[in-house]
């Protein structure tokens, strides 16, 4: 296909994919002519990527061209691709906090405690170190000794699910872009779902009796 058909399908204007490819984040069409190139189904699924890391994971052009590179090397496993994309849709925290050092070490052990086969000082244990600083200053420091397990326990079981998902998609393009998709719009799912449930459980703690119990 030429450009302007690729720019049909996927919805990205022809100067923008041009952009892409002198960026190196889209390989080059194949030259027909001295003006002329074509494209094929790879180039409309690598731009589908792009967009998924740039529109829902919020990624830099720098950081796509870092997922990218993790794709496209075959020496790389698919857990560390996976790691890779995951890292970079995770919010950066540059401000340094009192209590973050502190909280570093509460990852840190919740982390040897589960046996979780990760790094303790990834963008994401970064990110929940923050979060147990943030706690500990608006009153909450016990926060972690009483729910830290109960939240891990239940993070473990979304995180099967997801990857159970995300392991129905073949071929690493699509991994990465499950999770991307998946990281980014299942934590909108998530967290829908647990101010629900909040509700649900509210109510069943401190709310008035229904008329069907009082009737029990």
């Amino acid at each position: 296909m030429r450009i302007g058909e690729l720019s049909r399908r996927t919805g990205v204007s022809v100067p923008t994919i041009k952009y892409y490819v002198r960026e190196g984040l889209l390989p080059a069409g194949r030259l027909t002519s001295p003006n002329q190139a074509s494209y094929d189904e790879g180039h409309e699924r690598r731009l589908r990527l792009i967009r998924a890391l740039l529109d829902v994971g919020g990624l830099s052009v720098a950081g796509i061209r870092e997922v990218l590179a993790a794709i496209d090397d075959p020496e790389k496993p698919v857990h560390k691709v996976l790691g890779t994309a995951a890292d970079r849709v995770v919010p950066q925290h540059e401000e340094e906090r009192g209590e973050v050092p502190a909280a570093r070490e509460q990852v840190s052990e919740l982390i040897r405690r589960r046996g979780w086969r990760v790094d303790d000082r990834s963008p994401a244990a970064e990110a929940l170190a923050v979060a147990l600083a943030a706690l500990d200053e608006v009153g909450h420091a016990d926060f972690a000794e009483h729910q830290l397990d109960a939240y891990a326990q239940a993070a473990e079981e979304v995180a099967t699910v997801d990857l159970q998902y995300v392991n129905l998609r073949v071929g690493r393009e699509r991994l990465v872009e499950a999770v991307v998709v998946g990281t980014v719009l299942g934590d909108a799912v998530f967290g829908a779902l647990r101010r629900l449930a909040h509700v649900d459980a509210s109510a069943r703690l401190f709310g008035e009796p229904s008329a069907e119990s009082e009737g029990e």
